[in-house]
This record gives C-alpha cells, sequence and structure tokens, in this order.
C-alpha cells in the first residue's frame, strides 16, 4: 500500500523509519511546519521533516489540518492508508474520507485508558508499573476509535518519561509495521473500546511541576521522574526556585522513627544525602537538583560550601513579598 506518513517530534521517527526500512511505500510525510527552537530561536524543522528528507520523501506543512490543501496534497499522493504518530493537530473529517483504508493512529498507551496529549507522562506520575502501544483508526472523538492492535510494556520503578518513550517509540514501531501488513492483507478485525473505563492524559503545563510535600515520598518521585524532561519538577528554598531533576524515595527505618518533622522541611543535607520531610511520614532523597537558571548538579556537588540550615524548608511557592 502507498502511505502517507503524519508525525512531528522525535517519537514518530523510529515509526517512518522502520515502514521505509521494511520496504514500505511512504509517499507523503504530513508534518508541523518550521518552529523556532534553541538558544536563538532559529526556525527548525520537526525530526519527522529531517528524516522524511533524508529518504526523499515528499513533506507538506500545513499550518492547519482543516487547510484544504492538504487534503488535496492526500488525494494527489495516491496513498491507500494514513499513519499518524504523534502529529500534534486533529485531522478533519476530509483528510480522514481520503484514503481508501482510512487513517490509523499509533497512541501511546493502553486504551482506552490515558486518552490525550500526554499519555506517557501522565502514567508516570500516576506511578502505573505497565503501559503500552494501541493502533486505532481515528475518528472524530479524541482516542476513541476501534482497537486494532495492541502491546504492553513494563514500566521500572526508576524509568522516567524519556526512558519510556524511547522503548514505545521502538515498540510501536514495530507494531505498526505488523498492523499495516495486516491491513492489506485483510487479517485485521477492529475491536471497539470501552468507553466507560476511558481515562484521560491533557497537555502538561508548567504548573504541573509544582511539588506538594503532603504527598508520600513515592507520589513526589513519580512526578519527579514522570515530568523528565520537560516541565521539571521544582520547588523553593530560602526563596529561590530549584528544578529537583532525580530523586529515590528513602526506605522506611525498621528501628522506628522520631516524630515525622514538617512535609518540605530538610532532615538531612550532608555529603551526598539530600533528605526531605513528605506526607505520612515519608522521606524523599534528593539525587540531582537544579538551581534555575544554573546547572544540573549532583547532591554532593550541591551541597559543597553551601550551609544549609537545621530548619530549612523546602515549600512549595515562593514567599510572599
Amino acid at each position: 500500500m502507498k502511505i502517507a506518513f503524519f508525525g512531528t517530534p522525535a517519537f514518530a521517527v523510529p515509526s517512518l523509519e522502520r515502514l521505509v526500512a521494511a520496504g514500505e511505500r511512504v509517499v507523503l510525510a504530513v508534518t508541523q511546519p518550521d518552529r523556532p527552537r534553541g538558544r536563538g530561536q532559529r526556525l527548525r524543522p520537526s525530526p519527522v521533516k529531517t528524516s522524511a528528507g533524508d529518504h526523499g520523501i515528499p513533506v507538506l506543512q500545513p499550518e492547519r489540518a482543516r487547510e484544504p490543501a492538504l487534503a488535496a496534497g492526500l488525494a494527489a499522493s495516491g496513498a491507500d492508508i494514513g499513519v499518524v504518530v504523534a502529529y500534534g493537530q486533529f485531522l478533519p473529517d476530509a483528510v480522514l474520507a481520503t484514503p481508501r483504508h482510512g487513517v490509523i493512529n499509533v497512541h501511546a498507551s493502553l486504551l482506552p485508558r490515558y486518552r490525550g496529549a500526554a499519555p506517557i507522562q501522565r502514567a508516570v506520575i500516576a506511578g502505573e508499573r505497565e503501559t503500552g502501544v494501541t493502533l486505532i483508526r481515528l475518528v472524530q472523538e479524541m482516542d476513541a476509535g476501534p482497537m486494532l492492535a495492541r502491546t504492553s510494556l513494563p514500566i521500572a520503578g526508576h524509568e522516567t518519561s524519556a526512558d519510556v518513550e524511547r522503548e514505545l517509540a521502538a515498540v510501536g514501531a514495530d507494531l505498526l509495521v505488523a498492523t499495516v501488513r495486516d491491513i492489506a492483507g485483510g487479517r485485521v478485525r477492529a475491536q471497539p473500546q470501552d468507553h466507560a473505563r476511558a481515562t484521560y492524559a491533557p497537555r502538561l503545563t508548567r504548573e504541573d511541576g509544582r511539588i506538594d510535600w503532603n504527598r508520600p515520598a513515592r507520589t513526589i518521585h513519580d512526578l519527579v521522574r514522570g515530568l523528565r524532561p520537560w516541565p521539571p519538577a521544582f520547588a523553593f528554598l530560602d526563596g529561590s526556585r530549584y528544578l529537583i531533576r532525580r530523586t529515590e524515595p528513602v526506605p522506611p527505618s525498621s528501628s522506628g522513627r522520631l516524630p515525622a518533622p514538617s512535609p518540605g522541611a530538610i532532615v538531612e543535607a550532608r555529603g551526598d544525602r539530600l533528605q526531605v520531610a513528605c506526607g505520612a511520614g515519608t522521606v524523599l532523597s534528593i539525587l540531582e537538583i537544579q538551581p534555575e537558571g544554573g546547572r544540573a548538579q549532583s547532591t554532593r556537588d550541591f551541597l559543597a560550601g553551601r550551609r544549609i540550615g537545621s530548619d530549612a524548608v523546602f515549600r512549595p511557592a515562593a514567599p510572599a513579598g
């Protein structure tokens, strides 16, 4: 079949590369327009545009998916099927109806759980121990189309969203090639989703990174790793904002504990140990921290030459005034 590929970020590139390597006919790539990136804010192509150019695949970059030029370009390509991997825009009915085999989507969750823009991050933040990839037919309702194939992947307790994303990108690419071939051979049976079990994964904002120290250490640890690489988890110490980059819950002491300090209080700050009291009497060890505007540092480097008082407290917000 002739394939039109819709995608934008690095997550989509393994799927495009895998289709090409498998000998599938990718006749068109549709991606977001070049955007300003980096310190100089120079216009840069998306990772999918770069990959498509490497393989000589024609590229369309409509500002909006509803532009008539997109449906016209898709029809002119003669594509038999559309494949969407993190494209970043909803596709109108005129686009969905153009390929004779419709448009399918590689979604990074075990649907119907975690529909939406940030399924990987939201699953890690929630402390899920399993995620996966689901291939669906696209419909107008967000991530609600019938399922064509799915595969699961365990999430280790130390993995960040960036780690899980790399693994799912590879797993999804393999599943996509197999599913495209099954569609061509008439071997796919669509299965409707159980909409009553649907959960949602809204787009992340900077505010999602604010740490509530009243939560248990494990919950905060899951937040920190779920927000790697963006937006970072953060808290304030002595009025300054710090990005909390890497953490580890401290195992409960078998010898019993003294009355727990208030959440956010620093219970130890020496050597390579920076430990903070959390909710439910738990303690979180900060392994990597970054002063805002500075570079990320190990705890040992951060504490070297820095005196932290016995009454120091991490807070979720800067003091008023």
